[in-house]
């Protein structure tokens, strides 16, 4: 009787082990996966800039349209196509009155300050972009090492000229960020003890007058080593008054940003290189900035507002690369990218 009860105990716990490693029942399947969801689908972040004509801000507005896309809000892109500072700041005014989640703005002058303070005291969070405005009200500046720039830069036209010779530098004298970048080329040369900075030239942002500039410099110091550019107007300006004096390869020369037209003098030998801001991922991770002071604020305290606490990110500092002919075409492609 008693191996008969463990038997049929043995069969019970066979079926039970059987029932419990059976696959669970499972739900029909769906003819396609669940949307995702876009809680704040309506909700607008405005990126104000200056000189949108300009290739180089194609990437801003690729990057901040990336940003709108990736985190489900609407992301606009605003401002004059020209270097017009004051038709900026009217633009950032009319941003402030549609009242958005969140502003961006390319601050590269001082007259923006006012703007980026007064959409602050509205309760609008701002981050600068590219160009910082450091004593206002800014919740974050994401961009590049205006310093780190000039610096990789400098570093890159003192090996090219074996560490000697005259150096001069194309840029906007007066103007923090090209003033920042300067000094970045300066302080590299700092290692060289035989490279000389000569002149520093005023380009005023326009072609005609940095080539012309650049011209004058190279009657002036005839035995120039080379020209350092603190932007694509002063660097293209630079190539072409070599290039027109028949001094390529002789005279080396350094620019900045990746427009179309600089990374084709690098390819034709004109320019020597180009240092490239990492520009498609400003705007994303301005947007990124916004959207998490907005939505995910670590509790610094129990009530951050309440308390006047400020949290998050001070300053983003995006990587910046060298550009030159062995790794070129890789850039030429993003730019096909980025075209409207």
């Amino acid at each position: 009787m008693k191996n008969k009860l463990m038997q049929v105990f043995g069969m019970l716990l066979i079926v039970v082990i059987l029932a419990a490693c059976a696959p669970a029942a499972q739900a029909p399947a769906t003819s396609a996966p669940a949307a995702v969801e876009k809680p704040y689908a309506n909700e607008l972040y405005i990126y104000v800039s200056a000189m949108g004509n300009l290739e180089y801000f194609n990437a801003h507005k690729y990057g901040w349209k990336w940003a709108g896309e990736a985190l489900g809000v609407k992301a606009e892109y605003v401002g004059p196509a020209e270097i017009d500072a004051n038709a900026e700041a009217a633009a950032l005014d009319q941003a402030i009155a549609r009242k958005p989640a969140g502003i961006a703005v390319f601050a590269w002058d001082p007259v923006l300050q006012p703007g980026i303070d007064r959409a602050m005291d509205a309760g609008i969070p701002v981050v600068t972009i590219c160009g910082d405005s450091p004593s206002s009200k800014r919740i974050a500046f994401i961009g590049s090492s205006q310093h780190e720039l000039g610096f990789i830069g400098g570093t890159h036209v003192a090996e090219a000229i074996g560490g000697k010779g005259k150096v001069a530098i194309l840029s906007l004298p007066g103007t923090q960020m090209f003033d920042e970048r300067e000094q970045g080329f300066r302080d590299a040369f700092k290692a060289y003890p035989d490279i000389e900075v000569v002149q520093t030239g005023d380009t005023k942002a326009d072609i005609a007058i940095a080539v012309s500039t650049a011209k004058d410099i190279l009657q002036k110091y005839p035995d120039l080593a080379a020209f350092v550019g603190t932007d694509s107007t002063a660097g293209m300006g630079a190539a072409t008054a070599v290039s027109e004096a028949g001094l390529i390869g002789k005279v080396k020369t350094v620019a900045m940003d990746r427009n179309s037209d600089v990374l084709q003098a690098i390819a034709d030998g004109t320019l020597t290189g180009s240092v490239a801001q990492d520009d498609a991922a400003m705007a994303f991770w301005g947007l990124q900035v916004l959207y998490n002071y907005v939505h995910n604020q670590a509790p610094l305290t129990t009530d951050n507002k309440a308390a006047k606490a400020n949290t998050g990110p001070f300053n983003v500092f995006m990587n910046a690369n060298y550009i030159d002919k062995s790794n070129l075409q890789y850039y030429l492609d993003a730019n096909k990218l980025y075209a409207p």
